[in-house]
């Protein structure tokens, strides 16, 4: 090595000594990020056998190589909570194998609430094909609209998030974030038949809650009107309610601690932090299309 190479490495190895969080050269006990997409796979797999091939296919009994994917995620999953637990202060005081215990009783009742997330993705699956004339069928849906691949991740997500599982759900959502450009916190309540058209920009905060039968399109954001009081707002309302059957077109924005109520249809590119009474349409007005056509002489 070159010495103004050596000279790089041992600034850099100096910097380390600084005694800040990112200064940190141990390897604490913490979910691996790669590990959790792996789970992710895995669980598409119990949630849709039929379409996501998985090595336990080799079983002569579809019911058999279902029951395998089922536990070999249940021992995947139970290994990333008991890696997740400690880095959360609620679990720093508990010995191992008090957290072992505590990511098996967490892991069975994650597994327990996959019929109802089942259910639910059932009606988001329905609600997509009946609101877009461009899907050919349900099956192009599951495997190639990346709304449903993200409502998908979020319901998982929200149940770990329910279940008080710290790290997991959020690296789970912003693999969703990553891969389509949809933005859901798992902290969101979401209700049935949930319909994301295109996508793309969509952002959903930690608090916003939404009703049965909600259509939004790319670019709405559902979001905080201030997030200046940074971590004093921890836990307090800040995004909106959407009311049931509710459409927002795209590039709106509400803000804040809003309700959108029952019935309404938010025109695209509005600007909302008031409250919304029901079966109201809320479009921009004065808005003017300008045509210049050019002279060719």
């Amino acid at each position: 090595m070159q010495r103004s190479d050596r000279q790089a490495v041992d600034a850099i190895l100096n910097d380390y000594a600084g005694g800040r969080l990112i200064d940190r050269m141990e390897m604490p006990h913490r979910p691996d990020k790669e590990s959790v997409y792996s789970l992710l796979e895995e669980l598409f797999s119990v949630l849709f056998y039929g379409y996501y091939p998985s090595k336990a296919r080799l079983a002569d009994d579809p019911t058999d190589a279902l029951r395998m994917v089922v536990e070999e995620a249940m021992l995947h999953m139970r290994h990333l909570v008991m890696s997740a637990l400690p880095c959360d202060a609620r679990y720093a005081a508990m010995s191992t194998a008090e957290i072992a215990e505590e990511a098996g009783e967490i892991t069975e009742a994650f597994f327990r609430s996959i019929p109802r997330v089942r259910a639910l993705l059932d009606t988001d699956l329905q609600a997509i094909f009946n609101g877009d004339p461009a899907a050919e069928n349900r099956d192009e849906i599951l495997l190639a609209y990346p709304g449903f691949y993200a409502i998908t991740i979020y319901r998982l997500a929200h149940e770990l998030q329910m279940l008080q599982v710290p790290m997991l759900p959020r690296i789970m959502s912003e693999r969703a974030h990553s891969q389509t450009g949809i933005d859901i916190h798992p902290g969101a309540t979401i209700g049935p038949s949930f319909f994301i058209d295109h996508g793309t920009g969509i952002v959903v905060g930690e608090t916003t809650v939404i009703g049965e039968g909600v259509k939004l399109y790319q670019g709405v954001t559902l979001g905080a009107l201030s997030t200046r009081g940074g971590q004093s707002l921890r836990g307090k309302r800040r995004h909106p309610t959407i009311g049931s059957s509710v459409t927002i077109y795209a590039g709106a924005s509400v803000l804040g601690d809003t309700t959108i109520g029952d019935g309404c249809t938010i025109g695209s590119n509005v600007f909302i932090t008031r409250d919304i009474p029901a079966d109201t349409t809320v479009t921009m007005q004065d808005q003017e299309l300008n045509l210049r056509i050019r002279d060719r002489h």
